[in-house]
């Protein structure tokens, strides 16, 4: 390669790696707070908490999840503490609902997690309808949405992929939507995502893909469909290296991203040649 064409691909890998600036974005907004990564993670379901905390630092994430009934935040100072792991001063905890199953049940549980956390506003809602699908209770969802809105909490909400039970949702107050992929720890991606793409275009809250999650190419279409964010657990503390895994999800989610900014190219009903035949050298 002569001189200029040095030069010339210098320029371009330049640019490539200064992409995040060249496109067009807004960093993710949720109830006044502002984060870089559009990946949520748990902090369920790993082999010990140092795995728990190599796979959060690997992952980018910035807002971290945990069930207030399963976690230890101190109030047992002979176990380990999640905090010591997960700081307040570096993330973002999302305190959630998950083993509740009436809406009282989810209400004490936020409030226990405002006391435990010097008066922590923002929650994940989840109000489950059976211990076998784990699918949400939508009536009980409402319910307890109502309540924890009326007494100050910032509200994120796991729901069903209902686009009316989402507005309704967004019309109470909640600060973000997150309707199911697919059940809970089931591994299956997203099944409905034409619903999902209807609560996306109606809703002027985010909206995160929560539940479902197997695999990179599922949290990459769930940002190609345009959510803004994707939230998983068990995606990568199942996987059988889940530090590797928690690489690949970061990834997903801003390739992801950028393809939905990006803008596919659309589908046809027959083939394009990627080369022109006009103007082409004739043997």
């Amino acid at each position: 390669m002569n001189r200029n064409g040095e030069q010339y691909f210098s320029r371009l890998k330049t640019k490539a790696h200064s992409m995040t600036d060249f496109i067009q974005d807004q960093p993710l907004r949720i109830a006044g707070h502002v984060f870089g990564s559009r990946l949520l993670v748990g902090t369920g379901k790993y082999k010990d908490f140092d795995e728990t905390a190599e796979a959060i630092a690997v992952s980018g994430a910035e807002v971290v999840t945990f069930a207030v009934r399963r976690t230890n935040l101190g109030q047992e100072a002979s176990e380990p503490n999640l905090l010591d792991i997960v700081p307040p001063e570096r993330f973002t905890l999302l305190p959630n609902t998950a083993g509740c199953y009436t809406a009282k049940d989810a209400v004490r549980t936020c409030k226990l997690a405002r006391e435990l956390l010097d008066g922590h506003k923002l929650v994940k809602l989840e109000v489950l309808g059976d211990d076998h699908t784990l699918y949400p209770n939508v009536v009980e969802t409402l319910k307890a949405a109502e309540a924890l809105l009326g007494d100050g909490f910032d509200v994120m909400v796991y729901t069903s992929d209902d686009p009316i039970v989402a507005r309704e949702l967004e019309q109470m107050g909640c600060c973000a939507i997150m309707p199911l992929g697919s059940l809970i720890g089931s591994g299956h991606g997203i099944q409905n995502p034409h619903n999902v793409r209807l609560i996306i275009e109606q809703s002027s809250v985010p909206v995160l893909v929560d539940a479902g999650i197997g695999t990179a190419s599922d949290a990459a279409m769930a940002m190609e469909l345009g959510c803004d964010g994707v939230l998983m657990n068990s995606a990568i503390a199942h996987a059988r290296q889940p530090v590797l895994m928690a690489s690949a999800m970061k990834k997903a989610v801003e390739a992801g991203r950028e393809a939905f900014l990006a803008g596919r190219m659309p589908r046809r009903q027959s083939a394009a040649p990627s080369s022109p035949f006009a103007g082409r050298i004739n043997g």
